[in-house]
């Protein structure tokens, strides 16, 4: 290995990711393109995504190489204290299961690449890897798991987005009531948990069942600019494999906190019907028996009303045993408001590129460097001050369709409100 000790204290991970090889993502999701927006964020420790696709698995194999640690290097990259990148896929498995039909999806973690080729080995006589870089198999959750841990028992698995209604562990039509039910006697093993972007750590903890697993915070990013939009921070000084698999099974000091999306942004935060435009609290939901108003059909039930139902502590628990989170509104999205144009816009992406270049790494940016010492357009560094005191608003996400952030309205409005005492 050659990473500096002591450079990489703070490891910031984002291990859910996707190539371009699955639906519904960008095209130029090449290694190279992760790579670059890695720096760009200030990511240590990157997923490849996909590994289960075989045209994406070959370029894992050409263009990556393992230093030494169980993480892999970019071969063209020439800077010593580079991103390095962990094996990962995502596996889609739809089954029945005590009478219902169960969709979940699970991320896998591998220590090698003759890990990941030997379970890419196996699945083929199981599904058909080619047609997408999230495979859909037939499989029972419990069995995929034990042939994954027959192959390699230090291949970790962690249940995806576990609150999504749709594809995960507690999803509202899909899911399970408990981990024991997913996983049966397997359960016990599985030690890490991704709580996805429309739920944050508060959210999960009042549920005591899972006290136990780490709480582990990814992008699930389909573009590269989306990258980071959520992470996991270790602290590491000889950055490994087996050194990150220890820290989320011991849940020690050295796991430090995650970012976090606003869990109102996310897309399936309240419960909705998006082509009826009905959005409701899990409250108004329950009063109307969880039927569209409009429709009369049943609404797509999201992560707060399933919370509600599982937890078995009040909302607001904490304890000095979880580890800290910071909530964050991506750069792009920041400079894109104080513009009053879209995030996908060519100047948004303009000024982004020269702060990243110039200023500091997306995540210093946001989070460490004192706002007095950027020299960067005041609205902007407005906008983060506003977003690092959480003194924003985010209209609540429904049914597939993501919240919506006001990051000035409320600052602006005071400021209003003080220019008519005048």
């Amino acid at each position: 290995m050659d990473f500096d000790i002591g450079i990489y204290m703070k490891f910031v991970s984002d291990l859910h990711l996707h190539s371009k090889f699955s639906r519904a993502t960008s095209k130029s999701l090449e290694l190279e393109e992760i790579y670059k927006w890695a720096k760009y964020k200030g990511i240590d420790l990157v997923g490849t995504g996909d590994a289960t696709h075989p045209f994406w698995f070959a370029q894992i194999k050409e263009k990556l190489q393992d230093d030494g640690s169980g993480f892999l290097k970019l071969k063209s990259a020439k800077e010593k204290n580079a991103p390095r990148f962990v094996i990962s896929s995502e596996i889609s498995l739809i089954y029945s299961k005590a009478g219902k039909v169960r969709k979940i999806h699970l991320v896998l973690l591998y220590p090698s690449v003759k890990s990941a080729q030997a379970v890419n080995q196996k699945l083929t006589t199981m599904g058909n890897l080619y047609s997408d870089g999230r495979p859909i198999l037939g499989l029972d959750s419990e069995q995929l798991v034990q042939i994954v841990w027959e192959i390699d028992p230090e291949i970790v698995v962690v249940p995806a987005h576990i609150w999504t209604p749709w594809f995960s562990l507690f999803g509202s039509n899909s899911g399970f009531d408990s981990l024991e039910e997913c996983f049966g006697q397997l359960s016990q093993n599985i030690f890490a948990l991704e709580t996805g972007l429309s739920s944050d750590p508060p959210m999960n903890w009042r549920l005591s069942a899972i006290d136990r697993l780490s709480l582990v915070s990814s992008s699930d990013a389909h573009s590269a600019p989306n990258l980071m939009r959520e992470a996991t921070i270790f602290e590491m000084e000889k950055p490994s494999f087996a050194e990150m698999v220890k820290i989320l099974k011991n849940k020690d000091s050295k796991y430090l906190s995650t970012l976090e999306f606003f869990p109102e942004e996310g897309k399936y935060h309240f419960d909705g019907h998006r082509n009826c435009n009905v959005v409701l609290s899990p409250k108004e939901s329950l009063k109307n028996n969880n039927i569209c108003p409009v429709c009369k059909r049943p609404l797509t039930v999201g992560v707060m009303q399933r919370v509600e139902k599982l937890a078995d502590r009040d909302e607001g628990f904490t304890s000095e045993k979880f580890p800290s989170f910071k909530s964050i509104v991506p750069l792009m999205e920041i400079i894109a408001k104080s513009m009053g144009v879209e995030k996908t816009s060519k100047a948004v992406y303009s000024q982004y590129l020269n702060l990243v270049t110039t200023v500091g790494s997306e995540f210093e940016i946001l989070l460490e460097m004192p706002l007095k010492k950027m020299a960067i357009d005041e609205k902007i560094k407005q906008g983060i001050d506003l977003v690092r005191s959480g003194k924003i608003k985010v209209e609540p996400g429904y049914d597939g369709v993501f919240g919506k952030v006001d990051i000035f309205g409320q600052a602006e409005a005071n400021q209003n409100q003080q220019a008519t005492l005048f």
